[in-house]
Order: structure tokens, then sequence, then C-alpha cells
């Protein structure tokens, strides 16, 4: 067994694309070498990547493909024979096989007697079949843009490529793609080590090998000495922690080789600006991480992480260029607030007039009103649903809502609005439950954000999302396929979220149907979003989530609550017999519905049904009907299937004694309206029918 190394050296790649990519590359090549039969199933695979690399380091590849057998079936027998003697079709049969006819064999199957052969195909060198299949593999990883770089060529990638490494143990397997032929030379970091190529003699000691030339190619040994060189750097300011940002530490990991961190300051005259302000900033518009005080508060100064290492006077002269830089962007930022300040949020409701949501939408004026009139239904249902909402506050807060585009702060600095928004009504003394609102609007934009902190900005949100969906859906614009420009499917998770995480009591119908005419589009849309939501993000198992769905829900906290239920219950013994009874029960009803079967009514079942067993169950079910409705309709789903599960002993007698299809007509009538009855009385909670079991 050898270790097989690939490496391609590419121009610097967006941050953005790499985790992705790196992921892609692996499952590609661990797929592969699978298919090729040069690898176990459980072959170790290590994955790198960096600005200027992907690879993949797998461990346990054959030096060649073992020998394989195939079977071939020819012709049928009396096709390939006439009179004993081989016809044309034997014999071109046999060519195809490689064999003379004397080693055609006949097998019997379904259809009858036919010609068979068996192809034995030695196994290829594992670097011949590598480099025959892996440039295909390149060829097809997917990158949200990329481009061409040779004039005629029709190659497309994230980046030109540069280099391509790949060994098999040391030997160079001769992979060739986009120009560029592989051999076993890598580079190092691009100012630390140069423009001087790298030998690497071994796949094993990739690692080690570009360590000597200041590049760390595994992404989690680089994400580590981010963080321990942030906590390193911040010991040097007094009681200071810097502000914990996964998505930073992520960003700062894909963007460098070799990092290291410096800190910077900034005067404290630029704490007065709103911290979202300055954080915004840094973050996104500088890559800096925000210092903190104890308190929480911000403190002046921010780190920066460098890709390579520098001396102390380096150091100075890079600080003091950092510095500068986040002094201009304050200044900036300082300005427009100033600036917008001299227009309050309601002189800017006419502005927008000017500002398009969409072409065949409108403005943001037009989506506000649209909005404004969703909210108020919404807070008008929550409001009689027990629940305390300001709809005063409600309607300022969605007339305001989108003002704040026309600020010049959100044109600078697009990633704060809504924030802004909500910034400048506190600013204006709006109150807090319009400010608070306004500022969350646009929350949940993904299932790790936290939902609207207030049920006033809950309900702006969803107002807001559900007129984009249904609006969207009335242009014939809804996502097909991977496609969702308008990003339609997030939208939904947010409106399902919010549902589930708030204690707004209402149902995906009267989202819908607030927003307008398009609810028989948009329902079926939203409870798509909640079984991908029950599935995905509650980790649920498909068949408990189909059995729930069957039943349409309509409440989503109540759909969450049946889901758990069930997947409780699935584990006893009884409620497993039970689930298998039901999909029996089901079928035969269908199959007697697709026969044109006559079913009685309850009524007229009781009276023609004559054996013990199935007056037994008509009782128990009976009986059970009401109890089952009883804790359905108080939410304990626990107990109502427990309840369900205890008819077990009475299905179990009714199967095993009654012949449901009974040749005299009313006698058949009325068991199968019994089983119709049973199946529509207990499948409202779930149709235990989908739920997959051993029988």
């Amino acid at each position: 067994m050898a270790d097989f190394l690939f490496e391609l050296g590419l121009e610097e790649v967006p941050a953005r694309m790499l985790a992705d990519a790196e992921a892609e590359l692996l499952l590609r090549v661990r797929e592969m070498l699978g298919r090729e039969r040069l690898i176990a199933e459980d072959a170790a695979i290590e994955s790198f990547s960096t600005p200027r690399r992907l690879a993949v380091l797998v461990h346990g590849v054959a030096q060649q493909q073992p020998d394989a057998e195939e079977e071939l079936t020819g012709p049928p027998v009396k096709a390939a024979f006439k009179d004993g003697a081989p016809t044309a079709a034997a014999h071109a049969f046999a060519k195809k096989a490689g064999v003379a006819v004397e080693e055609l064999r006949t097998v019997t199957n379904a259809k009858g007697e036919y010609l068979a052969a068996t192809l034995k195909h030695a196994g290829k060198p594992a670097a011949d079949v590598i480099a025959a299949e892996l440039p295909r593999e390149i060829a097809a990883i997917y990158w949200a843009k990329n481009m061409y770089w040779r004039p005629g060529k029709p190659e497309r990638f994230v980046r030109p490529v540069q280099w391509i490494v790949a060994l098999l143990d040391e030997t160079v397997v001769p992979v060739e793609w986009a120009g560029r032929a592989a051999g076993n030379l890598t580079y190092g970091h691009r100012v630390l080590h140069g423009a001087e190529p790298v030998r690497i003699a071994q796949p094993a000691g990739y690692g080690e090998t570009l360590r000597s030339a200041s590049v760390l190619a595994n992404v989690e040994e680089r994400r580590h000495r981010i963080r321990k060189a942030l906590d390193h750097v911040t010991r040097t300011v007094p009681n200071a922690r810097w502000r914990e940002d996964h998505a930073l530490v992520d960003k700062t990991t894909h963007l460098t080789e070799w990092p290291s961190v410096i800190l910077g300051s900034f005067e404290p005259e630029y704490l007065a600006l709103p911290e979202e302000v300055l954080v915004t900033v840094m973050r996104d518009h500088q890559n800096y991480f925000a210092l903190e005080g104890t308190d929480g508060k911000l403190l002046p100064h921010f780190l920066a992480v460098l890709n390579t290492e520098v001396s102390e006077r380096a150091q100075s002269i890079i600080r003091h260029g950092n510095e500068r830089v986040i002094r201009a962007r304050f200044n900036d930022a300082r300005f427009f607030y100033e600036f917008d300040q001299r227009t309050p949020l309601q002189d800017r409701v006419a502005l927008l007039d000017k500002v398009t949501f969409q072409r065949d939408l409108g403005s943001y004026a037009a989506k506000t009103e649209r909005v404004r009139a969703v909210a108020t239904k919404l807070g008008a249902l929550a409001k009689s649903g027990g629940k305390t909402i300001d709809l005063g506050a409600l309607d300022t807060a969605a007339q305001l809502s989108k003002t704040d585009l026309t600020s010049e702060l959100v044109k600078e600095f697009t990633e704060l609005q809504g924030v802004v928004g909500g910034l400048y009504a506190r600013a204006q003394g709006l109150g807090e439950p319009v400010a608070m609102a306004i500022y969350d609007q646009y929350l949940p934009a993904s299932m790790e954000d936290e939902i609207p902190r207030t049920l006033e900005g809950v309900l702006l949100s969803m107002a807001d999302k559900a007129d984009t969906i249904g609006g969207m859906f009335g242009l014939g614009l809804q996502p097909t396929g991977s496609k969702d420009p308008f990003a339609l499917r997030r939208a939904a998770n947010g409106v399902i979220k919010m549902l589930a995480e708030s204690t707004l009591p209402l149902t995906l119908t009267q989202v819908v149907e607030a927003a307008g005419p398009n609810a028989a589009a948009t329902l079926p849309f939203l409870r798509e979003r909640l079984e991908w939501y029950l599935r995905e993000v509650r980790g649920a198992a498909y068949d408990v989530v189909n059995a729930v769905m069957a039943t349409a829900p309509d409440d989503v906290r109540d759909a969450m609550n049946r889901v758990d239920a069930v997947s409780s219950a699935r584990q006893t013994e009884d409620f497993a017999a039970i689930s298998a009874a039901f999909k029996r029960m089901r079928n035969i009803v269908e199959q007697a519905q697709q026969k044109g079967e006559r079913f009685a009514s309850p009524e007229d079942a009781a009276a023609a049904l004559s054996h013990d067993a199935e007056k037994q169950l008509a009782l128990e079910a009976e009986t059970r009907a009401a109890q089952v409705e009883m804790e359905r309709s108080q939410g304990n789903y626990d107990g109502a299937l427990r309840s369900i599960a205890e008819m077990r002993p009475a299905v179990d007698a009714f199967f095993d004694k009654v012949m449901v299809m009974a040749p005299e007509p009313e006698l058949r009538a009325a068991r199968l309206g019994l089983l119709r009855q049973i199946v529509a009385e207990f499948t409202r909670i779930a149709d235990f029918s989908q739920i997959v079991t051993g029988a």
C-alpha cells in the first residue's frame, strides 16, 4: 500500500470559497479511488487548503487495481444456435466477450435460457488510473464564480492553476490539467520563503515540508495558531479580551498561510459612535477583531491578523498603517452618522418612492405599505390569541423599517441596514419597542441567528419575509432546484424558526393569508420548509417527520411536539406493532377504494359486524377515540399515543381471526368501513403507516 498526495497550486482563492472546495475535493478523490477499487472504504484521508492551494493526502492506496470479473448476458440460446450450430448472433457475442464460442455458457433466468460469458479485467496500475480519472474530478469542482484564463482553452476554475503535485509514494503520477503537468515541486510562503520551489520527497512529509517553507497547510492548525496569537496579544492590554467572532476567525484562517497578530489602537473619542458601527467597520471592512473590557464595552484597540511574521520595526510600520486606515474609516462613519441625523426617519418615508424593491413589485414605499398591512393583521391575530402586543409601536416600526436605506451610513455600510434604522429610532426618541423592532427586522438571517428580541420585532420580521415570499410567488419567481436568487428559502426558514421559537399563537395559514392572495402557492412552500426544519435542524427521523407532515400540520410548535412524541413512542414494542397494523389497514382501504368497493357508514358497520374480534375492535376504537381526542386537544401527545398503542391486542385479534374481504357484500362493506373509520380517527396526530418498522 502507498500514500497518495495531490496538491493543486492556485492564485489566491477568495476565503469564502475555500472550505467548501477543500471538502468537495476530498469527497471527489475518495469516491474516485473507491470507485476504481484502489482504497478500502475506511481509508484515512486528510485534506488541506490555504489561499494558494488545495490538497489531499490518502493513506493505504493500492499500487494496482485488483483483477475483476464481469458477467455478460448475450442472446437467447434459441437465437444463438440453429440445428446445433452457432449462428451469427453467437459469434458476435463471443467476439464482444473476447472468448471462443466454445467457452460461452448457458444461464437460465426468468425470461428463459441465454448465452453468458465471464469477462476478466486485469487491474491497471494506480498511477495510470489516477492520471486518467483525476482531471475530470478537478474540473467538476463547484465554484460560485469561476473564470477562463487560457485563450481558446475550455477549462474554467476559480483562479488560474500555477502548479500540480501528484505523488504515489515517491513516484510522480502523470496528472495533467489546465496546461500544467504534475511534479513533486510545491511552493512556500510568497514572502517568507520566496519564489524557490520546494521538493516533496514523500506524501507523508507534506505538512512538515511546507512548514519548513513557512506554510501551515492544515486549516485547524492555522485556526489554533490564530486563536493563540489573539489571546497572547490581548494580554498586553490590561483587563481586556478579544470579542469572540467565529466567522472572522474562519475568514482570517482562510486568508493566511503563516498567520501572526498585531495590536492597533484608535482615539477613544470614536467610542462615542454606536459600537455596532465601530465593530462593522473593523470586522467587515478591515478584518479586525474588536477588544472589549470585562464590562463588555469596546476598548479603543483592535487586533489585525497578518499573513506573515515581521520584525518589531516592521510591526510598528504595519500598525501605523492599519491605524491610519481605521481612523479614516471611523471619520467617514462619524460624518455619515451625524449628517443622517439632520433628516428624521419620518421625513425619509417619502424618499422610499425612489428606491426600487423589485421591478414588478414596485418601490420600497409600496413594500412598506404592504408590510404594514401584513404586520397589522398578524398583530391583531396575536393579540386576540392572548399576547400583549403594542400595535401602535408595531405600525410605526413597519412604516419606518426601510427608511434607513436612504441614509448615507447604510449606503456606505450596507451590512448595517436595519441596525442603523434601529439606532436612529432610539436616538430620535421613537421609543424602545419601535427601535428594537426595526433593529431586529432582518433576523433570523440563518438558522444560527437568534430571533428578534421582542414580539413586535418578530411580527415585523415575519411580515416582511411573508410579503417577499408572497410577492415573488405571485410573479412566478419561486425557487427551482438549487436556484433561489431571491433567497426565498432563507426567508421561509426564518418564518418557521420564529414560529418555532417565539410564543406567537400563529399558524402557517394565518401567516400566508395575511400576506395576500398567493396563499395557495406559498402554504405548501412553508410546509416544505417546516419539514426541512423538523428533519435537518431538529434532527428528527425522516419517517417520523413524514408521518406528522402527512396530516398537513398548520401549527409549527404543535408539529414539533407531535414529532417529539412519536419519536419517543416509536421505541416501544406495542407502538411498532400498531404502526405496522395501521400500514396494513391503510393498504387494505386504499386497494378497496381503487376497486370501487363499498364502505359502510359507522352506524351500518356496527349493526353488520358479527365476529367477536371485530366487535371488540369496534368497541375499543370507539372508547379510545374519545380518550385520544381529549389528550390531543390538550396537547398531551405522549398520552394519546400510549392510548393508541394499547389498542394492539384488539387489532392483533382482528387480523388473526377476521377476513376483511369477506365474500358477503354487507359484511365486507362493514369491515372496510370499520378500518376506514379507525384510520381516519387515529391518524390525526400522525400517519402511523409512514413509520418504518421491522415488520
